[in-house]
C-alpha cells in the first residue's frame, strides 16, 4: 500500500487556483441513512442510502493584497461556484484523481485571531449538486 504525505495539494475555486494560500483541504462526502427495517428483518436493523451530500472544509493563510485571497473570495460570498481539489498539483491520473463539483460560499471570515496570531481563515462550504471523481 502506497503512503502519502500531503505536500502540494491542489485547490481551485471558481477557476482561481488557491493552493498557495491553502493549508487545509478536507472534502467530506456522506449519504443519508434510511431505515427500512420491518418485522421480516428478524430484529436486525436494515438500511439503505438516501440523499448524498458533501462539504469542503478549507484553511487559508489570509492575504489582503490586491488581487489576492480576500479580493478573490469576497465577491463570491453568497454564490454557488465550481471547485476542484486534488491530493497533488501534478497532472490528473489514476494516482492523482480530481474531485469536482460546486459549493455555496455561505461565509467568509476575513478577520479572526488575537494579538500576535497569523492571519488565517477557516471555512466549510456545502456542496450543491453532484461531486465527481475523475482520473483523466
Amino acid at each position: 500500500m502506497a503512503r502519502m504525505v500531503l505536500l502540494a495539494s491542489y485547490l481551485s475555486i471558481n477557476a482561481n487556483v488557491l493552493s498557495t494560500f491553502a493549508n487545509k483541504i478536507e472534502l467530506t462526502t456522506e449519504v443519508e441513512e434510511k431505515d427500512i427495517t420491518t418485522y421480516g428483518s428478524l430484529g436486525w436493523k436494515e438500511v439503505l442510502g438516501g440523499l448524498r451530500s458533501a462539504s469542503l472544509g478549507l484553511g487559508f493563510k489570509q492575504d489582503f493584497t490586491a488581487a489576492q485571497l480576500d479580493s478573490i473570495m469576497w465577491p463570491l460570498f453568497g454564490t454557488v461556484v465550481p471547485f476542484e481539489v486534488r491530493a497533488d498539483q501534478a497532472a490528473v491520473g489514476t494516482n492523482n484523481p480530481k474531485y469536482t463539483g460546486s459549493v455555496l460560499i455561505k461565509s467568509w471570515n476575513p478577520l479572526t485571531g488575537s494579538v500576535g496570531d497569523e492571519a488565517s481563515v477557516s471555512v466549510s462550504y456545502p456542496t450543491s449538486g453532484v461531486v465527481a471523481r475523475a482520473t483523466s
